[in-house]
């Protein structure tokens, strides 16, 4: 190694630290916003009791679903998610309502939490601890997501915007998300180091916590058939398969009503709160695609336009990426699907705002547009608990309007930057990252491909990727 090879990874490793040490401190601040959610007080019976008095949990905005979730979903009596199921008031059975993966790591930190309490003899309600270790858990997946894109990132500093997201803040704890966002970051390195079998695992897995890993594949697909290499794709998407099967198959197997409970339960879904369509219904006269809609009762037409909706802008995101004048950067495709998914989709849980952070940190590494998306995006937070605590006292709460209103701007935020990375894609001068000489860092088997299956379109011409000097640069 020479000198300055040498000053160079120390460098960068001394950049890394750094970076990482952000990132812990933005789960520190996650942590203070969540940690009153687990105060407890003395009942008059001399028990003690979770403190979710007068509506705490929505009054100071540290709710978690970690927390209810301990009971609702019975781990706390310690029995294997999908075995076991319970009958609701209203006569449906139910069981676990996550994916396998998620299920997974709730039953594994519940077994920890008791095994922590035997040993210790800790008293009080034991979802406490619970907490605390889920905590740790889900900091160090988002430790591991940071780790992935801190070498796929051009400029590294860049990662700094993901390390103290605003979204990270108050979103870090508030579900399972940084377990999947852990696993599709993990892919994509895998990918961009050359490994396909392990991206496939990886992103197999991760759709196993939560789906959208798996979308990934598409923009892979895309740049793999431009660049006429499609093996590698291939290896990944098997792979990929596999591993949710392998995942998912015991459980399919064993205990078929229980497992199918995820896929029942967004079936019968209406339209979420933080959903555009709910947000439609709201401030027009439109009553939504299915009225009257009965408990219970799948939104057949709403479910059958969100699908159609996404698939349609799929099939857009894919013209673009066939018809660009260079190959798309991975991140730059991925980050447009995962947001047509969020957009179409009738369910936006505030926790998935996550998915598109170490995309957009990577696709459009500009400081400003990704403050000012994610801060309105974070701060959506308050106005969501202020109207569900308005549900319980008017008094405390806010409208659904202005709830709503924080909607439709963060909706907005996230269609403005899909623009601003078409814009880079069709004029690659202007991505910040390409103007620094680098094709992309995480293109992986297709890296320095100067073949070129562009689609073009009728009566446009243009050069092909071959003739941009810029094309073959590398980091």
């Amino acid at each position: 190694m020479t000198a300055t090879t040498s000053r160079l990874f120390d460098r960068s490793l001394r950049t890394g630290l750094v970076l990482m040490l952000l990132a812990v401190l933005g789960l520190a601040v996650g942590w203070v916003a969540k940690a009153p959610c687990i105060d407890t007080y003395r009942t008059a019976d001399g028990q003690i009791a979770l403190d979710w008095r007068d509506a705490r949990q929505y009054s100071l905005h540290c709710y978690s679903d970690a927390i209810p979730l301990y009971g609702v979903d019975r781990l706390q009596d310690g029995t294997l998610p999908y075995k076991t199921t319970w009958t609701d008031t209203d006569g449906t059975v139910r069981a676990m309502e996550y994916p396998v993966v998620t299920g997974l790591l709730q039953y594994g930190v519940m077994k920890v939490t008791k095994a922590w309490v035997n040993l210790s003899g800790a008293v009080g309600p034991e979802v406490v601890p619970y907490f605390a270790i889920m905590a740790i858990v889900l900091a160090l997946a988002w430790l591991a997501a940071v780790a992935c894109t801190i070498p796929l990132a051009v400029r590294h500093w860049h990662v700094a915007l993901m390390a103290l997201s605003p979204l990270v803040f108050v979103h870090a704890f508030t579900n399972f998300d940084t377990l999947a966002v852990a696993l599709a970051a993990g892919g994509m390195l895998a990918w961009a180091r050359n490994k396909p079998v392990l991206a496939g695992v990886l992103l197999g897995v991760g759709a196993a916590a939560k789906l959208y890993p798996l979308f990934i594949l598409g923009p892979l697909l895309i740049l793999c058939w431009r660049a006429g290499v499609m093996r590698p794709w291939w290896k990944a998407t098997l792979t990929a398969g596999a591993a949710w099967v392998a995942c998912n198959a015991p459980f399919a197997l064993l205990f078929p009503r229980g497992w199918y409970e995820f896929f029942r339960l967004n079936s019968v879904r209406p339209a979420d709160h933080d959903s555009i369509y709910n947000a439609l219904t709201t401030f027009t006269s439109w009553p939504g695609f299915d009225v009257p809609l009965y408990a219970g009762e799948s939104p057949e037409k709403l479910n059958l336009f969100t699908l159609v909706a996404f698939l349609a802008l799929c099939l857009l995101i894919g013209l673009i990426g066939l018809t660009a004048p260079r190959r798309p950067r991975v991140a730059s495709l991925a980050f447009l699907v995962i947001a047509a998914f969020l957009l179409t989709n009738k369910v936006w849980s505030p926790q998935y705002s996550l998915w598109l952070v170490p995309l957009a940190v990577l696709a459009l590494p500009r400081v400003f547009p990704l403050l000012v998306w994610m801060g309105v995006d974070a701060y959506l937070w308050y106005p969501r608990l202020g109207y569900f605590l308005g549900l319980q006292d008017p008094a405390r709460g806010n409208s659904p309007e202005q709830f709503l209103t924080v909607v439709l701007l963060r909706d907005l935020l996230v269609v403005i930057l899909c623009g601003m990375i078409i814009h880079t894609i069709y004029r690659p001068g202007s991505d910040p990252v390409r103007r620094l000489g680098v094709d992309d860092p995480a293109a992986g088997p297709i890296a320095g491909r100067l073949e070129d299956h562009r689609l073009r379109l009728p009566g446009k011409r243009g050069r092909s990727q071959a003739g941009d000097p810029l094309t073959t640069a590398q980091p």
